[in-house]
């Protein structure tokens, strides 16, 4: 069924203030080039403010005192966070209580929470405890004695290796793989030796793991996830790292061994960080950017190896005129070259 609320109404969830007609009809959201009469869309960036005189929408979320162009708005701090919120009004709605779908395996001794939904296909193995309401998509693997907590969504083809542990109202998309063997083998003069890797992963509460991400287990204690982090698609997070809360880790990051990140750190995309080191609180790192080393706190830093962002784009302004200053110093080593060897003919003479 169609949700269709006023602006009025869209305003008061939303603590923001009507400009223009509230009684305005929203059932529907997009952008602001597709959206129609019943739609609301939104202006997070100012470059794109011209927009709003061309958009058809019914109404526009926006900054307070923005150009509303004659357009009916609802003014708010952060349209960008507002718009996600109606996104999650009109689009999402509760799972449905399916209960465990004929086809699915669950071993006898699984504790299974009220309201869970189990599909066909899914194995469950022994002593695994799955909280209230959470929903264990086709093709999962719960391993033996893992732990779920409420409200959370294994998604199909994920897989939970033994003992790990997944807090409350957390997503793991599909493919992922939470507990895989860390990387670990001891050179024996010939070849390498396998190290059992007998540790854990444990997942905090809302951390969520994005497609085909990769963390694994500890060799003897627990690589963990921090409250609220969030993994973009192709993460690997290696044996023994501890990432702090509300990081985001975008998709191709790859975390070496026992690196500890702290708390609301950004990665951007193809970043590389080696083991053993320490990256502080509130770090952002710059797109394929390498970390060789540990960083502190409260900075941007970008290149590879990582310096300083402001000086990475000092330096990346100069690369594209290295070919032109590669000539500058060869024409003044060849006079530097000449003007010796005047200087030392006048030497002689003298």
């Amino acid at each position: 069924m169609t949700l269709t609320r006023t602006v009025t109404e869209l305003a008061e969830y939303l603590g923001g203030v009507v400009r223009g007609d509230g009684a305005v009809a929203i059932s529907c959201l997009g952008t602001l080039e597709t959206a129609g009469p019943d739609a609301l869309t939104f202006l997070a960036n100012p470059k794109y403010a011209a927009k709003v005189a061309e958009t058809s929408a019914g109404a526009v979320l926006m900054s307070p005192g923005g150009e509303r162009y004659g357009r009916t708005a609802i003014e708010v701090a952060n349209p960008y966070l507002c718009f996600a919120k109606l996104l999650t009004l009109f689009y999402t709605s509760p799972h449905e209580v399916l209960g465990i779908l004929p086809a699915a395996i669950v071993n006898e001794t699984a504790t299974i929470g009220a309201g869970t939904s189990i599909y066909p296909g899914a194995c469950i193995g022994k002593n695994v405890v799955i909280g209230a309401r959470t929903v264990i998509f086709p093709g999962a693997v719960l391993y033996d004695n893992v732990i779920i907590g409420d409200d959370c969504t294994i998604h199909a083809n994920a897989v939970v290796r033994e003992r790990c542990r997944i807090g409350s109202r957390c997503i793991v998309q599909p493919g992922a793989v939470i507990g895989s063997d860390g990387f670990g083998y001891a050179p024996d003069g010939s070849g390498y030796y396998r190290i059992p890797q007998i540790g854990i992963v444990i997942l905090e509460d809302e951390v969520e793991i994005g497609a085909n991400c990769c963390i694994d287990r500890a060799a003897v204690d627990v690589t963990r996830i921090g409250h609220g982090t969030k993994l973009d698609n192709l993460v690997q997070i290696a044996h023994n790292c501890q990432i702090g809360e509300d990081c985001m880790i975008v998709s191709q990051v790859g975390i070496s061994g026992s690196t500890k990140i702290g708390n609301h750190v950004t990665l951007a995309g193809q970043v590389g960080v080696a083991g053993h080191l320490t990256i502080g609180d509130n770090v952002l790192v710059g797109a394929q950017s390498g970390v060789p080393s540990s960083l502190p706190a409260n900075a941007a830093y970008s290149g590879s190896p990582t310096m300083p962002h402001k000086e990475w784009l000092k330096s990346a302004m100069v690369v594209p005129r290295l070919p032109e200053i590669k000539k500058t110093v060869a024409a003044l080593e060849k006079r530097v070259a000449e003007l010796e060897s005047k200087l030392n003919q006048f030497n002689q003479e003298s």
